[in-house]
């Protein structure tokens, strides 16, 4: 009686795990882009790669991971890249699945002097994170993180060049 009592009691433990895992709204979605920036002289081509992730636990967070890497590792030229690189992450929301985005939260962050730093950077750090503030969840809306890059290259006389990345997936019930 004993054996059957505590099997009884550990099912329903676990059952009881179960129902509240299921019942605790989670959800995430990422979605990842990349780019290339040719500068000029003998400065080494690099690729820019991003990470926008939307998660939902008790709020909506959205994150946007910056990381990049030399396509030639005989650097050349070690001057300033850019005299200006910002990405800007957006907690985005949407009446339906196929309607117009509108921006809920948003956070601009200066990567200029880590980007000219460091010729390739793979780590996941606060330093290379760009968060925007948490919304509380709505879940009769879609919901989305997104993210512009607006960067200007040093000495190529272009100006600003703006950088729209691919969102991610939508998040929404």
């Amino acid at each position: 009686m004993k054996k059957c009592l505590s099997t009884a009691v550990a099912g329903g433990a676990a059952a009881l795990a179960l129902v509240a895992l299921a019942a605790a709204p989670a959800a995430a979605g990422t979605a990842d882009s990349d780019f290339d920036v040719v500068f000029p002289g003998d400065k080494p081509q690099t690729t820019y790669y991003v990470e926008n992730t939307a998660t939902l636990s008790s709020s909506l967070t959205g994150k946007s991971v910056m990381r990049w890497q030399i396509i030639d590792d005989q650097v050349v030229d070690n001057s300033k890249r850019f005299t200006s690189f910002k990405i800007t992450t957006r907690i985005e929301e949407r009446l339906t699945k196929t309607g117009e985005d509108h921006v809920h939260t948003s956070k601009t962050c200066d990567l200029t002097k880590l980007v000219n730093d460091n010729y390739s950077w793979f780590r996941t750090e606060p330093a290379n994170t760009c968060v925007a503030p948490s919304a509380v969840y709505d879940g009769e809306l879609w919901w989305s993180t997104d993210a512009t890059i607006v960067y200007d290259i040093e000495g190529d006389g272009k100006g600003a060049i703006t950088q729209e990345l691919l969102g991610s997936p939508l998040i929404h019930g």
